[in-house]
């Protein structure tokens, strides 16, 4: 797969895609249309960053963004009737930013680097075991349940194990901040570790509430 050098990005708050996991998007505003038609016609790829939370937010400055998000390609594009889009992006590789593009265009592009994350592109067997990840499982189950999410846990099993980690850390009610973490995290071992981490904390703190900050 050959690999762009400079991408255009989409900076949506709280939402992370990861490697090996697709998301639904519903592309409206005018700019990020002209975003995806601009990629549909060029290699289909788009980057997803988060922009980073400020507390004196200046609503006439672009945010700024974390330097790594992850690079993603349009797998199903169909326009509704309103002229809206819907399309499918499948997270393919991270990225970090190395700086932003000055151009007419609406949408921002940045210059990117892929070289931390070569592993993402690899088919490689993880030496995890699904009996390394029952308590993780066990405590993220319950963490669902308690904030109304529904998820096909048995489907989740037939998944690789990347697959099947980096689902449950895009899709889990946990912060903009640790979801972040978890996207930065070098390999599926460090990633496992940072969800049991995070976990610990509602586990002793919020566990038994009825709302989770």
């Amino acid at each position: 797969m050959k690999l762009p050098k400079t991408i255009p990005v989409f900076p949506l708050s709280n939402f992370i895609i990861f490697p090996k996991t697709t998301v639904p998007l519903n592309i409206f505003e005018p700019r990020y249309i002209d975003m995806v038609n601009d990629s549909m016609k060029a290699d289909k790829f788009i980057g997803m960053v988060q922009p980073k939370i400020t507390k004196n937010f200046d609503d006439n400055k672009l945010p700024s963004l974390h330097k790594v998000g992850c690079l993603g390609k349009i797998t199903s594009f169909k326009e509704a009737d309103d002229g809206r889009y819907l399309i499918d992006l499948k997270g393919v590789i991270r990225f970090e930013i190395k700086k932003e593009i000055d151009s007419n265009k609406k949408y921002r592009e940045f210059e990117i680097n892929f070289e931390n994350f070569l592993d993402d592109l690899e088919e490689k067997k993880e030496n995890l075991k699904f009996s390394d990840l029952e308590l993780i499982f066990k405590d993220l189950k319950t963490l669902f349940e308690k904030r109304g999410f529904i998820i096909n846990w048995k489907a989740l099993e037939k998944q690789s194990l990347d697959e099947t980690i980096n689902a449950l850390a895009m899709t889990s009610p946990f912060s903009l901040e640790e979801k972040q973490v978890l996207l930065e995290a070098k390999n599926l071992e460090i990633r496992k570790t940072k969800i049991s981490e995070i976990l610990n904390t509602y586990t002793y703190d919020q566990f038994d509430n009825t709302t989770l900050q």
